[in-house]
């Protein structure tokens, strides 16, 4: 099954991967902190197009044919990815069990209800999870159908989303509630060996992500908006606000830092709660590149700007607790990148 000739030539239209290349360029140099003509003139933002399938339930059933309608969609829809304001990748997501994909590799129970993905703990005692067999895993087999899928329509303008591979604490807390929480005081030597096979998972997962799509196309999670350079991963860091500094630098910073690590370049951690207490962690670790926050992490943006290193840079989603105006005013526009579709230049400011 492939896609139609207009999609394929679209798809792999020189002009527009050159567009795209030079706004990955561009956000290279702010990651870098290297001069660039158009972050002196302007606030870079990012705000891309997701191609998708009408039949949500399709990338069970039939991977390949939902790779083929996710990219005709784009396709039919590539015009609404040109701007020269700011940065519209054209992306397509595999965003297989949402945020429960990688406790259904464990073995939970994952279940949608309500419109979102769910799921119930593990019935078994902290410190004797086992790493699953990947080989036999039917959730790791899908996953990787609709990868190779990706790969084998050879088009090479849009960004590849993986599922919500997360982290080793979000999934901890997925798998065992609040229980992992507990045992990492109370009995932190089963808790440690938990987390430390869901880390091995999640390494193990972006890894082969990396061997088999393009640097150039491999993007962690909500690729069109949490847009990075080529080579740079994400963790998902929500339940890092449960823990103190000293427990989360004594048990899990390494965790995600190695997580990071597997990317040349580093990468992000997301956050979305009141996570401030950690910010001398988070400086403190080497391959953490960029936080993204929104909600109530983005209230915090001054705390981030000013605690963090000069290399790490800030995904900023406005929301009522933190406008582009008030992000901008703060950052003068350095490290930042607005994670929004604006409808006019951003000028920077001055800090």
């Amino acid at each position: 099954m492939v896609i139609s000739r207009q999609a394929h030539k679209i798809l792999n239209d020189p002009e527009r991967i050159m567009h795209r290349n030079l706004w990955f360029k561009r956000l290279e140099h702010l990651f870098d902190n290297e001069p660039d003509a158009y972050l002196q003139q302007n606030v870079f933002a990012v705000d891309g197009i997701l191609g998708i399938s009408y039949d949500r339930d399709l990338i069970y059933t039939d991977p390949e044919a939902w790779v083929v309608e996710s990219l005709e969609n784009l396709a039919e829809n590539i015009d609404l990815a040109r701007s020269d304001l700011m940065f519209k990748p054209a992306c397509m997501e595999s965003a297989l069990f949402g945020v429960h994909f990688t406790d259904k590799i464990f073995g939970a129970d994952v279940f949608f209800q309500d419109d979102q993905w769910y799921n119930r703990p593990l019935p078994i005692s902290i410190g004797s999870l086992l790493y699953p067999d990947l080989e036999e895993n039917p959730v790791w087999t899908l996953a990787k159908r609709v990868a190779l899928a990706f790969v084998e329509q050879d088009v090479c303008l849009p960004l590849f989303g993986l599922p919500t591979i997360a982290s080793a604490l979000n999934i901890g807390v997925n798998l065992f509630n609040e229980e992992i929480l507990a045992a990492m005081l109370s009995d932190p030597e089963a808790a440690a060996h938990d987390l430390a096979v869901i880390n091995r998972l999640l390494c193990d997962m972006h890894t082969w992500y990396r061997r088999h799509i393009p640097v150039m196309q491999l993007q962690p999670v909500i690729s069109w908006n949490r847009t990075q350079p080529p080579g740079y991963g994400q963790l998902c860091g929500c339940t890092t606000q449960l823990v103190s500094s000293g427990l989360y630098r004594a048990m899990v910073s390494a965790l995600d830092d190695a997580l990071l690590a597997v990317y040349p370049n580093g990468g992000m951690i997301h956050l979305c709660g009141a996570h401030t207490h950690l910010i001398s962690v988070f400086r403190d670790m080497p391959h953490l590149r960029a936080i993204q926050i929104n909600d109530r992490a983005a209230a915090d943006i001054k705390k981030y700007f000013e605690g963090l290193r000069s290399d790490q840079v800030i995904y900023l989603n406005p929301c009522e607790e933190m406008s582009i105006e008030e992000g901008v005013a703060i950052t003068g526009g350095k490290r930042l990148v607005i994670a929004q579709t604006i409808g006019a230049p951003i000028k920077p400011g001055i800090s």
